[in-house]
């Protein structure tokens, strides 16, 4: 998949574009380009239902989870996890009244034995934008920022800052250089993984590099659009980012195992994580490496049943009470989509949406998470890896997905390629 975010290679640290809109509904038009709309081992454990209608493609184009159903799921991930090395997976796919698969395989520490299990704590990397971005749009429903507002009304210093708009942050069209592609930041992380960064740290790194390209022409994936917004929520909702999204995005979605942590704390239990995004390339062990670098871009905290409740809501906007979190709308202007640099691929604002699935994967060193929602099925898919390091350019999370979805929603393949030019 292209890489979700705050992925980290060797001699430079990586960003993952994590984008794929195909679109579905009206066109909309940003500084004069126009674009569509898309709104809309063993088994460690095991919790999978179905319910007794044939296995074939049902409403929605997904299939019901029948025990064939669930042995070729099994039977997938298991082939996925061993031609690319995956220590450990879990996977979560709730649809409506067709069935629920979730099930863990692998082992979540190497050094002990310990099995994945759908009860841990996980990094989720870029999943953190879709938060970031929620509380950026709770406080333009409030009144309180404007997207079209400039970040230079913010946060100062910023390169254009007059000119680059909170909406350009938000699809990823600022031109601002990705602070994670510097070499001396790549130098800095690998270097000592327990650092703590600051924002202005983080933002140093890419303010001494020229934009790309003015702000609105083309599509950029860069960290440093998240760290802004980041500060743009502090600034307008005053309070700390972290406070501002548990206060105004977790607690009404009822969501108690997903935070923004201030340092490397990691909840228990958690699995070990492990990657190549090293000083030296060899594998390290990664859970306790302080995330600040990544901040508001990539550093939050969550687990299954968490990001199973997010899935539809960030989706929808719609609360699992049935009351609205982002109005219809701000919501629309969240799933309006642009074209990227990856072909047949679309950004809206913090949000992706690949064949259907709308929602966001992540990537951070020793983990990748990909959380989706399929409306026309009412489907989710969660997957939650303790590895971030990739298999013939493919990210682990990416080949998970792909497998699952081949076999439950063969009309909604979740198929984004890695772009190597996005790295």
């Amino acid at each position: 998949m292209t890489h979700s975010g705050t992925r980290l290679r060797r001699g430079a640290v990586t960003a993952a574009v994590v984008g794929a809109l195909i679109a579905a509904a009206a066109g909309c038009t940003a500084r004069g380009t126009t674009a569509t709309a898309s709104v809309p081992a063993a088994v460690d454990a095991t919790h999978a239902t179905a319910s007794p209608s044939p296995s074939g493609p049902a409403t929605g184009g997904v299939r019901t989870l029948t025990p064939a159903v669930t042995r070729q799921l099994d039977a997938s991930v298991r082939q996925v996890m061993g031609e690319a090395g995956v220590p450990g997976v879990t996977v979560g796919l709730w649809t409506h009244g067709q069935g629920t698969y979730v099930r863990s395989f692998g082992a979540a520490d190497r050094s002990d034995g310990r099995k994945m299990s759908p009860d841990l704590y996980t990094r989720i990397g870029s999943e953190t934008k879709t938060f970031t971005v929620t509380a950026l749009l709770k406080l333009v429903a409030e009144g309180r920022v404007g997207l079209d507002d400039p970040i230079g009304r913010y946060v100062g210093g910023v390169p254009g800052g007059d000119g680059i708009t909170l909406r350009d942050l938000a699809g990823m069209r600022s031109g601002l250089f990705n602070y994670t592609d510097d070499p001396a930041f790549f130098k800095a992380l690998t270097s000592d993984p327990q650092r703590p960064f600051t924002p202005p740290q983080l933002l140093s790194y890419a303010f001494g590099h020229r934009p790309l390209f003015p702000p609105g022409r083309k599509f950029s994936y860069s960290n440093t659009n998240l760290i802004l917004l980041g500060m743009v929520v502090e600034r307008a909702g005053g309070m700390p980012a972290a406070d501002y999204i548990r206060e105004n995005v977790l607690a009404p979605a009822g969501m108690d195992h997903t935070l923004l942590p201030a340092d490397a704390a990691f909840p228990v239990p958690h699995a070990q994580g492990y990657t190549d995004q090293t000083a030296s390339g060899a594998v390290e062990e990664t859970a306790g490496w302080n995330p600040s670098w990544a901040w508001t871009a990539g550093a939050m905290i969550s687990n299954l049943d968490d990001l199973h409740t997010w899935a539809r809501t960030v989706a929808t906007g719609v609360l699992p009470d049935g009351t609205t979190l982002i109005g219809s709308t701000t919501q629309k202007q969240r799933l309006t989509t642009l074209p990227t640099t990856i072909p047949g691929a679309g950004y809206g604002l913090g949000i992706f949406d690949v064949q259907g699935w709308i929602g966001h994967n992540g990537s951070m060193p020793g983990y990748e998470s990909l959380t989706v929602y399929l409306p026309s099925a009412q489907a989710t898919l969660v997957v939650l890896l303790n590895t971030d390091i990739s298999h013939d350019g493919a990210e682990p999370s990416t080949l998970v997905g792909e497998a699952v979805t081949k076999i439950v929603s063969p009309g909604h393949v979740f198929d984004l390629p890695a772009q190597h030019a996005a790295r």
